[in-house]
């Protein structure tokens, strides 16, 4: 795996077990999925710091406007796919796509969800399973 891409993967992995909490960017604390992904990629050199603003928990569910494609895509591009390791993916939640991930080997990945925390996940299964997805190269 290409040395970046594996810093990628590897940041990720310490994060596992952190606990889900909305906004947080602690590692072992709380992290939710915009977090993590800000966290994990700027641990790892790949984008600077993000400086978010306020977002609802809940917004994804009473909007149209893609909020979490336009930042995703100040930093990353999207691709058709298949995704390589250390890309980024990112589901339809509600209205919008608002669910982030780091693909391992897909379908493998890490993310933050609500009631797990920070966890592998699967896009084969629930409750990733039959959302639409797209993918975003950050290198």
């Amino acid at each position: 795996m290409e040395p970046r891409r594996a810093a990628v993967v590897g940041e990720a992995e310490t994060w596992l077990g952190t606990p889900y909490h909305h906004m947080g960017r602690i590692k072992g604390v709380g992290t939710d999925c915009l977090m993590l992904l800000a966290e994990v990629y700027e641990k790892a050199g790949i984008i600077p710091a993000l400086a978010p603003h306020f977002y609802p928990p809940d917004w994804h569910l009473h909007r149209d406007i893609e909020r979490y494609l336009e930042g995703v895509l100040g930093y990353a591009r999207e691709i058709a796919g298949p995704p390589a390791p250390g890309d980024v993916a990112v589901f339809q939640f509600g209205r919008t796509f608002s669910h982030g991930a780091v693909v391992l080997c897909w379908p493998r990945l890490i993310h933050a969800f609500v009631r797990t925390g920070v966890v592998y996940g699967d896009a084969d299964k629930a409750p990733l399973v039959g959302r639409s997805v797209k993918f975003f190269d950050p290198f």
